[in-house]
């Protein structure tokens, strides 16, 4: 969750107090003759050259993600062929010289000459933007790639990109160099009888992109991973051709959805021994919904349209929120586990510990932005509505014991929610004017602009009262938190309002919590996490995120949350100073100084003078802050719950698999 690369945070520049206005009406100086605009700079982009000359308009950024971006592309046309039911075996390999091939055993790619352009149809694919298979022509009747600038923009980014196209007992091949073909389409007789489909190699252009050569195999597993479970029985293959490390992993789900959600719950202590799972077809669309409680006090629901996770919800989202509450509320009843004066459960109460996947297939989706995060369609919501309600009306009835052990779960968590809505309700009526004196002794600064204060939680009242000495009191907040607060995964919400530290900590940001969540209220436009440099002290930082995930997400999915970065080692002879933030940094050091080398460890924040904390940690001109994004938010839910979660055993196997990362250095 946080970016490797560190980010240094410059002062906001001001000239001052504005001028006094003037009495004194200024005639307006006459406009200046035209500079030589005219039809001569009206530029005419053509073929690729608008993804050339603005590749952030098509796949977002021109570093990692970007990258990631146009393996994802070639992959997704892959898929389509899959969603076509003609093709079952995708592979992607990254090879040593920066290149990435993806390979698919699909239809191919056509290779005849396409009528409208004359040209054969690989190559109008390859170079022209919005031509494909998949607007209406028949191709695809189901697709996630809609806009038809896949291919043609992975060709326009590359310097260089080889296809391949095995069909009707023919090879076909192609060269492109930045989107302009090389050679002509040539063909050579196949000699493996009955062999079909489309291999295609790219290297990234670095005259575009940043960085080349750090496509991350953990991030494309991630991907194909997830893509197998939505796709069962379509197997996809990585294999890492680089030396560190070489590796080859294979991903196959025959349960689809349903291994996806057991693969969610593991370790969780689920209420359910199996997943309840239905798939049906409805008007030309395909719904897939696999449910099952666990133990926990979080909803963890995915919903995909056309392979596409859409984590702003939509229609079919909305569908299976309504089906689901009204089904359980509808067996309690029947079942006797609601009387008649009882309340209806809320959806809140029968989502708690839920882990779902739903999945559905449309002819002609319609997503809400170029994004692709929020499904539009409103007939799909009936769709869905009506296929987890039957489904799941028979599950609980042919599953009592289920079935009461799901609604006994909502229950609690119906009585949970109320005493969650009446602390709610105190840290929300709790301003900071009405607080005389904060546990957590809030310093607030001066400036009342929140894009220009930043609030620093630090860890104890010694390292606060440092933080407190040392800080810029006009931009710069001070909460100092005592101990460590409560590891939120484990506790439901009434006892997490119920902590004092953290009643104190949404009180100072302002947002409020829960449905009254406001992030436009948040107070400090950076919020600052500054512990230790010590394993507590990591600890503290883990339990705070896991805090901010859960329940201020939006906090760190608009990059408000930084992570402070204290110095380790103060090294000093005379004159000659080094402040060292790592150890490979602290070795530097102490050769460069010399053998006469003084050596400090802070062990803690307190340790260090108000001027040291502000010239090494503080200070917007010398400080280096982290800043945590999220890149994909089911590995972001992953590893909180193996972190922080009920299961032991996945908290030990997560150590034992990385403790042998940790360096140490003998001095």
């Amino acid at each position: 969750m946080v970016d490797p690369e560190s980010e240094m945070w410059l002062p906001i520049e001001s000239d001052g107090e504005p001028p006094a206005p003037s009495t004194e009406r200024k005639r307006r100086p006459p406009r200046p003759a035209s500079s030589g605009y005219s039809a001569d700079q009206i530029q005419v982009l053509e073929g690729l050259d608008p993804v050339r000359r603005r590749p952030g308009m098509y796949i977002g950024d021109t570093d990692v993600n970007g990258l990631h971006h146009l393996v994802y592309e070639i992959i997704d046309n892959s898929v389509d062929e899959a969603l076509a039911g003609e093709c079952n075996e995708i592979e992607v390999r990254l090879a040593a010289d920066g290149s990435c091939t993806v390979s698919d055993n699909g239809r191919g790619i056509p290779v005849d000459i396409h009528q409208q352009t004359g040209r054969p149809a690989l190559e109008v694919v390859m170079t022209k933007l919005h031509a494909g298979g998949k607007f209406g022509g028949g191709g695809y009747k189901v697709s996630g790639g809609l806009h038809g600038v896949g291919l043609s923009v992975v060709n326009a980014l590359s310097q260089r990109v080889e296809v391949v196209v095995y069909r009707d007992q023919r090879i076909y091949r192609q060269e492109y160099a930045r989107g302009v073909p090389m050679i002509d389409l040539h063909s050579e007789p196949d000699s493996r009888s009955g062999r079909r489909g489309t291999t295609v190699r790219f290297w990234p252009d670095p005259e575009i992109f940043k960085v080349t050569q750090v496509i991350k195999a953990e991030t494309i597993t991630t991907r194909l991973r997830e893509l197998a479970f939505l796709n069962k029985r379509v197997h996809f293959r990585l294999i890492d051709e680089r030396p560190d490390p070489h590796l080859e992993l294979n991903f196959y789900f025959e349960g689809g959805i349903e291994a996806f959600v057991r693969h969610l719950n593991r370790g969780k202590g689920t209420v359910q021994a199996r997943p309840m799972y239905a798939e049906r077809e409805i008007e030309g669309s395909t719904v897939e919904v696999a449910i099952q409680y666990n133990g926990s006090f979080t909803e963890h629901v995915l919903a995909y349209a056309n392979n596409i996770n859409t984590i702003e919800g939509g229609s079919h989202l909305t569908g299976f929120r309504a089906a689901l509450t009204a089904t359980l509320n509808r067996y309690a009843r029947k079942a006797g586990i609601l009387k008649e004066g009882d309340q209806n459960l809320s959806g809140d109460d029968v989502r708690e510990g839920l882990t779902a996947v739903l999945s559905v297939k449309l002819q002609e989706p319609q997503f809400e932005g170029q994004t692709k995060t929020k499904l539009g369609n409103s007939e799909i919501a009936g769709q869905v509505s009506s296929v987890l309600s039957d489904a799941l009306g028979q599950y609980l009835e042919e599953n009592p014991g289920d079935g009461k052990r799901i609604v006994e779960k909502s229950l609690i968590a119906a009585r949970a929610r109320a005493a969650a809505g009446r602390a709610r309700e105190l840290v929300q009526r709790k301003s900071l004017l009405e607080t005389a004196t904060l546990p957590g002794k809030l310093s607030d600064c001066s400036e009342k602009n929140p894009d220009l204060c930043e609030i620093f939680i630090v860890e104890g009242d010694s390292a606060g009262g440092t933080a407190k000495g040392g800080r810029d009191r006009r931009t710069q907040a001070i909460l100092p938190l005592r101990g460590k607060i409560l590891n939120v995964e484990k506790a439901r919400e009434d006892k997490i309002l119920q902590n004092e530290e953290i009643r104190n900590l949404i009180t100072a940001l302002g947002t409020g919590v829960g449905e009254r969540f406001d992030i436009s209220r948040l107070r400090y436009n950076r919020v600052v996490l500054m512990a230790d440099a010590d394993v507590d002290g990591s600890h503290i930082r883990t339990l705070l995120m896991t805090f901010f995930w859960r329940y201020l997400q939006p906090v760190v999915t608009e990059g408000h949350l930084y992570i402070a970065q204290p110095p380790l080692f103060r090294v000093w002879h005379g004159k000659k100073e080094s402040w060292c933030y790592t150890d490979e940094e602290f070795a530097v050091a102490l050769k460069e100084v010399g053998s006469k080398a003084r050596v400090q460890r802070y062990k803690g924040l307190g340790e260090m003078s108000d001027d040291q904390l502000w010239n090494t940690t503080l200070d917007p001109d010398q400080r280096v802050l982290l800043k945590v994004e999220v890149d994909d938010a089911i590995a972001a839910d992953d590893i909180f719950d193996k972190l922080m979660g009920i299961s032991v055993e996945h908290r030990k196997r997560f150590i034992q698999a990385y403790a042998k990362t940790v360096r140490t250095l003998d001095v």
